[in-house]
C-alpha cells in the first residue's frame, strides 16, 4: 500500500530564459515571457511590490466578477499572433488569451524535470496527458516513448500540434485527441490498458467536444479512480495539479491514498511556487499558484 507523507511540501520553479518572476504585490504580478513582461492579477500577493517601475507591455485587467472576464490591455509591439519561446529541447508559442495566461503555464516546469526524473533511462514509457492543453508536459515526456494527450479543446490540440512541429517533434510516437478526458480514462479502463505515468490537470469546471459538463468537486473522485486502475505496480508516476479552487493539497493526497492503495510507493502533497527572480533582491519571496498531489514508486 502506497504511504502517506505526513508533510507537505513545495516545489519551487526558479524561471529559466524564457519566463521569469519579476516582482509581485498589490494583488498583481509582474511577468518576463522571453523579451516581453507582463503585468497579471494575483490574488495571493498579498505584500507590497519591492519595485515601483513595472515597465509592462501588457496588463490583463479583470472583469468586476470573481469567476473570470476582463480584457488585455497590450501595447503595439506584442505580437498578435504571440511569439516563439522555448523550455530545454521544447519549443513553443506564447501568446495572451481571454484566460488571462500566455498559452503554458510556467509554474510546471519543475514538474516536469520531476517527471523526467521518474521516468529517466527510459524510451519504452507509455504516458497520458488528460487536459493536455498545449502540450508542453507531452512534449517533455515524449522524450521517454509514446505519450498520449487527451484534451477537449480542438484549438488548444491544434496548438500543442503546431508546438510539436515548431519543436521537430512532429515524428514523435504521440497521440493528440479531441475528447472529453473522464469518458475517456473510463474507456481506457475498460479496454484493460494501462500506463507507467499519469499528469492530468483539470479546471474548476469545463466542457467537453459534446458539450459534457466538467465540476471539479464532482468529476476528480471518479476520474481520479479510473486513473489509478490505468497503473500498476510497475507504473512510475501520478501527478495531479489544481488551480483556482476553494480546496486543500491534503484533501487532494487523500484521495489519491484512497484510489491508489493497491500501488505500491509514496504519496506526496503541498503547494506549487515560482520565486521572484527580479530587482535586486537575493531572497525573492515565493508566489504560491497550484496545489498538487503526487504518487510516484521510487523502486
Amino acid at each position: 500500500m502506497a504511504e502517506l507523507s505526513r508533510e507537505p511540501i513545495l516545489i519551487e520553479g526558479t524561471g529559466w530564459d524564457s519566463y521569469r518572476l519579476l516582482d509581485s504585490g498589490a494583488g498583481r504580478k509582474w511577468e518576463a515571457f522571453g523579451p516581453h513582461s507582463f503585468i497579471r492579477p494575483e490574488p495571493q500577493a498579498l505584500w507590497e511590490p519591492r519595485r515601483a517601475d513595472w515597465d509592462a507591455h501588457g496588463e490583463f485587467v479583470p472583469g468586476s466578477d470573481e469567476d473570470g472576464g476582463g480584457r488585455w490591455d497590450l501595447a503595439d509591439e506584442v505580437p498578435q499572433d504571440g511569439w516563439p519561446l522555448s523550455w530545454n529541447e521544447v519549443s513553443f508559442t506564447a501568446q495572451p488569451t481571454p484566460f488571462r495566461h500566455l498559452q503554458f503555464f510556467p509554474d510546471m516546469a519543475p514538474v516536469w524535470d520531476w517527471m523526467r526524473g521518474t521516468l529517466a533511462g527510459r524510451e519504452d514509457a507509455e504516458t497520458l496527458n488528460l487536459f493536455g492543453y498545449t502540450g508542453l508536459g507531452t512534449l517533455a515526456l515524449s522524450r521517454h516513448g509514446r505519450v498520449t494527450h487527451v484534451d477537449a479543446s480542438k484549438k488548444s490540440v491544434a496548438q500543442a500540434r503546431d508546438n510539436a512541429a515548431l519543436s521537430s517533434m512532429d515524428d514523435r510516437p504521440i497521440r493528440w485527441l479531441v475528447d472529453d478526458a473522464a469518458k475517456f480514462a473510463a474507456r481506457e479502463v475498460r479496454r484493460e490498458r494501462r500506463y507507467d505515468g499519469i499528469i492530468l490537470d483539470p479546471p474548476k469546471f469545463g466542457r467537453g467536444p459534446k458539450n459534457e459538463t466538467w465540476r471539479l468537486e464532482d468529476g476528480l473522485p471518479g476520474l481520479v479512480g479510473d486513473c489509478a486502475k490505468l497503473l500498476d505496480g510497475d507504473s512510475a508516476f501520478l501527478f495531479l495539479t489544481v488551480y483556482a479552487v476553494r480546496m486543500s493539497s491534503v484533501a487532494l493526497a487523500g484521495l489519491l491514498h484512497e484510489k491508489l492503495a493497491h500501488l505500491p510507493g509514496r504519496i506526496e502533497y503541498g503547494e506549487l511556487c515560482v520565486r521572484e527572480s527580479g530587482g535586486d533582491t537575493r531572497d525573492g519571496r515565493m508566489l504560491p499558484t497550484a496545489i498538487f498531489a503526487r504518487w510516484h514508486d521510487p523502486r
